[in-house]
């Protein structure tokens, strides 16, 4: 899938990777889509419950060897 903004939070842990999320999807347009990097074992939740409660879509969650990978749209 295509994204039009990268966030790498490898390395934060919560509640800074949905804190940078949030600041970064401020600068997008509703309907595009941002593409997260987190290995805070948080975010499997912290991700989801931020997107519900801003009005984002969580497009897709997928695992790596080094972190997870969010796709969210703007919403």
């Amino acid at each position: 899938m295509t994204y039009d903004a990268e966030l790498d939070a490898t390395g934060l842990l919560c509640p800074l990777p949905v804190l940078k999320a949030r600041k970064r999807l401020q600068a997008l347009q509703s309907g595009q889509v941002l593409r997260m990097l987190a290995d805070d074992p948080a975010a499997i939740v912290d991700v989801p419950h931020f997107c519900t409660e801003a009005g984002h879509d969580l497009l897709d969650m997928a695992d790596t060897d080094k972190a997870q990978i969010y796709l969210i749209r703007k919403g």
